[in-house]
């Protein structure tokens, strides 16, 4: 019979090598579980835990997309909003929707949803109505490669090459470069913005559209009494591109009160429409900005939104069943992708950047009521402000200059010639552009004025590309405006 042999107890010496590893490893997850947790709250607050996941702004933030989601579903015609979490949604189309619009390039149909950051957009566009988007040499004196190299990027011909020296970009851009901003934002109450699209001509917009303060057009869109009930006759504004130079003449037809905005560089064609025109004639600073609609229309009302308290937008192609973009003047042709510039547009709508005017919204009570107040709004975006703060560690007292990257000073109001060249034709020396550039200070409306003081006399510029926390601003002695 076999003996069970009894099993091996450690030694004493096992014994006591035994302990200190247990208690290394119990010591070690303590540390590691610390660690994790610190990480889990710097991810969350920025600040070491302080503020604790931001309890207080993410509620703003559920609250308002909720709010927003809401009013996608009283005025999508069909698009709802899923809610991801409180920066981002989704924006879709009911299955079935007509998306006949194919990419080339990925071999796809359009697709029948999108997503969007609304934290992101709700700062840019709130951003956009305190900022400037006319190229000034005050903006190009700031900017550290103002002359040298971004001036050489807005003058076509130069290509990519930089210029020289500062004489060459002026002889390029004197024509149409003022000294300081004509246009500020607050200047009017209401704008229109008014589209090329053909569902004009379904609806009787134009006494309406005459209605706002000031009204901004796109290229060759006609202006006469033939559209005078569809698209009205008021005219203050004109975006251009370059293949709409050569047509401006006639299309202007002796309005020269119409202020031109070039939308991105100048060139050969601009520079001879300039010298036959006494129009007001601005360069656009040409922001690249990736968003869910783009064109022309899309830069008319960031031109607006950087001028007006109010953006009403007309014959923008935003409502269901549309496969290509039509125009009020000539043939039908194929346009933007209309699906993702329809979902983009009526978000905005809802973060109340814009307001929608359309024929199938033409019959509606247009009160706006379900659109988000623009108390909900401001939370919301000091809200998002605070979560981007934080989630980069800053932390300070900067207020509504914490995105201004880059300072500079600027003369008195209205100091600095006014924008042509020394040798400008009678045409041009007969301009309007006194009545921009030597504006008094107290001329401008009482809202303007307000918003100058508040602003402590500081113009902001976008600089380029798609950051947000990339500003330029010129400090103007805000004494001098007040009196002058």
């Amino acid at each position: 019979m076999m003996m069970t042999r009894p099993p091996k107890l450690p030694s004493t010496n096992n014994r006591s090598s035994w302990r200190p590893t247990l208690l290394h490893l119990l010591f070690a997850a303590a540390i590691f579980s610390i660690i994790v947790f610190t990480i889990q709250s710097s991810i969350f607050t920025g600040n070491g835990g302080v503020n604790f996941i931001n309890r207080e702004e993410i509620k703003i933030l559920s609250d308002f997309q909720s709010s927003l989601q809401q009013c996608v579903a009283n005025r999508g015609l069909g698009l709802t909003a899923h809610i991801i979490d409180h920066c981002n949604i989704i924006l879709k189309f009911p299955e079935g929707t007509n998306s006949t619009w194919y990419n080339e390039q990925f071999k796809i149909f359009e697709p029948l949803e999108y997503k969007y950051d609304v934290c992101e957009a709700i700062l840019l566009w709130e951003q956009y109505r305190n900022m400037t988007t006319v190229l000034t040499r005050e903006y190009l004196d700031a900017r550290p490669d103002g002359w040298l190299d971004y001036a050489a990027k807005r003058i076509a011909q130069l290509g990519a090459d930089k210029c020289y020296n500062r004489t060459l970009c002026e002889e390029h851009l004197n024509l149409i470069l003022p000294a300081q901003p004509p246009f500020h934002p607050r200047q009017f109450r209401t704008c229109a913005v008014v589209g090329n699209s053909g569902d004009l001509l379904k609806t009787e917009f134009g006494p309406e559209i005459d209605s706002h303060d000031a009204v901004i057009r796109d290229n060759e869109a006609p202006v006469n009494e033939k559209y005078a009930k569809y698209v009205g006759l008021k005219r203050d504004f004109r975006l251009v591109v370059r293949g709409a130079a050569r047509n401006m003449i006639p299309i202007l037809n002796g309005s020269d009160d119409e202020v031109l905005i070039i939308k991105s560089l100048t060139h050969r064609d601009f520079n001879t429409m300039i010298k036959r025109l006494p129009n007001p004639v601005y360069l656009f600073q040409g922001i690249v900005l990736r968003r869910g609609a783009k064109g022309t229309g899309m830069k008319s009302i960031e031109l607006a939104l950087s001028m007006c308290d109010i953006v009403d937008i007309y014959g923008f192609t935003v409502d269901p069943g549309y496969t290509e973009w039509t125009r009020y003047f000539s043939t039908p042709r194929k346009g933007h992708n209309p699906l993702q510039g329809r979902a983009y547009y009526q978000l905005l709508e809802c973060l109340g950047v814009i307001r929608i005017h359309s024929l199938m919204r033409a019959q509606r009570k247009q009160d706006w009521s379900d659109v988000p107040s623009r108390e909900m709004i401001n939370r919301a975006q000091k809200a998002a402000l605070q979560l981007k703060r934080s989630a980069v560690d800053q932390v300070g007292g900067l207020g509504q200059f914490v995105n201004c990257k880059v300072w500079g000073n600027a003369g008195p109001y209205g100091s600095g010639p006014i924008s042509g060249s020394p040798d400008m034709t009678d045409v041009r020396k007969n301009s309007k552009y006194s009545k921009w550039e030597v504006l008094p200070f107290k001329n401008l409306s009482e809202e303007t004025r307000q918003h100058f003081i508040q602003m402590e006399g500081v113009s902001m510029y976008k600089m380029d590309g798609n950051k947000l926390d990339d500003l330029v601003c010129v400090k103007h002695p805000l004494k001098s405006e007040a009196e002058a």
